[in-house]
């Protein structure tokens, strides 16, 4: 499965931005693969419309049916920002290999909750779904205009 964009768009990204990949990296193909897989991965959920090539198709995007701002995105277009945000991803796991797939067992969390008689509450559940999810602050506000709610936005009945 080849990742959103190409290499030498990549590769033309990477000198855009200032980066340059550590030596001994992965390829380009392989960290775009990588970075594709983390935004169809983690993101799905929240894209609007549905795979244009239904479930057999090996990337997310195209879809049918998503819009972003109130207008809709047409069916063979992949957005360049999903492909920038693919490579922010792929950079992110050049730098830190492996730091895209975390992996977490919630019964093996511990959790300190006094010390020296000093007590605390502890905020939050670190076994909630999707709690150890790495999110890229530069990848979410890329493919911000094409997320919406997990579940869909809240109705509102009036009577």
């Amino acid at each position: 499965m080849a990742g959103y964009g190409t290499d030498a768009g990549f590769e033309a990204w990477l000198e855009d931005n200032g980066y340059e990949l550590p030596s001994g990296s992965l390829d380009a193909a392989v960290l775009r693969n990588r970075g594709s897989g983390y935004i169809d991965g983690v993101y799905v959920p929240r894209f609007s419309g549905t795979p244009t090539g239904g479930f057999a198709q090996a990337l997310q995007w195209p879809r049918t049916g998503a819009e972003a701002y109130g207008v809709e995105i047409g069916d063979t277009v992949i957005p360049d920002a999903v492909v920038r945000a693919s490579y922010h991803a792929a950079y992110a796991e050049a730098v830190t290999p492996g730091s895209l797939s975390v992996s977490y067992t919630p019964g093996t969390a511990k959790v300190l909750t006094e010390v020296k008689g000093i007590k605390w509450t502890v905020v939050g559940d670190a076994s909630a779904e999707g709690s150890m999810v790495v999110r890229l602050s530069s990848v979410e506000g890329l493919l911000a205009p094409f997320l919406s709610p997990v579940g869909g936005y809240p109705a509102v009945l009036v009577v």
